[in-house]
């Protein structure tokens, strides 16, 4: 049997000017959500539509857990964790989807 996965994730909108953090068992299918502008009143609003950091986490407590830590940190922290994997902000599921 496989193992559910589990991640959490940051979204940011083109101008890199917003920061959305959130956890999800399905980051395709997640991240195509917002890309269509179906996440959160929040991330439809604001056009968070670039995935620029995920980790994955062993079960949902911990992704949640996660999820909680990110959030509490500041601004300053989550753009480090981002750069720490993609300085240059691409858009990590820039080839998920067909055009």
């Amino acid at each position: 049997m496989e193992r559910k996965r589990y991640y959490v994730y940051i979204m940011t909108n083109r101008y890199n000017t917003v920061l959305y953090t959130g956890v999800t068992n399905n980051l395709v299918r997640r991240v195509w959500a917002h890309k269509q502008g179906r996440g959160s009143k929040f991330t439809s609003k604001y056009r968070v539509v670039k995935l620029v950091y995920y980790e994955e986490a062993e079960d949902i407590r911990a992704a949640i857990t996660r999820e909680k830590q990110i959030k509490s940190g500041s601004r300053a922290k989550k753009i480090a964790l981002i750069e720490s994997i993609n300085p240059t902000w691409q858009d990590l599921a820039s080839d998920w989807f067909e055009a």
